[in-house]
């Protein structure tokens, strides 16, 4: 599995997905009006997107493993936001239900990419 370019890479689309749906999840109120949690819920889901393509960008495998780490832990961040989120009733529970999916197929595509790097490694 060679990419050419970021975002050729699934993991990255479904992450900007991911981001685009929390960025018009947030701009709705009252979600909008508490400026912390819609800020860091925010710039988590950004950070998963832009660590895979910075990952990529190292154009080593060990380098790359290291920073779908690091996307991989703001995505555990972006769905215990969203938990959050749901008890504060600023989300409904199907627009939880639909993130929370989506941060979980996202996850699943890193580790895979994940694995498929490490293996690759040997």
């Amino acid at each position: 599995m060679r990419f050419e370019k970021f975002e050729d890479i699934q993991a990255w689309q479904n992450a900007r997905q991911l981001c685009v749906q929390i960025y018009k999840s947030t701009a709705q109120k009252p979600f909008a009006n508490n400026y912390g949690l819609r800020n860091q819920i925010q710039r988590a889901a950004v950070s998963v997107m832009s660590n895979i393509s910075e990952g990529f960008g190292r154009r080593g495998n060990n380098e790359f493993i290291r920073f779908l780490n690091i996307a991989h832990g703001s995505l555990q961040e972006v769905q215990s936001q969203l938990y959050i989120a749901l008890d504060l009733e600023y989300i409904s529970h199907d627009q939880h239900e639909i993130l929370l999916n989506q941060a979980q197929k996202t996850a699943k595509l890193i580790g895979g990419l994940y694995r498929y790097l490490k293996y690759e490694n040997q």
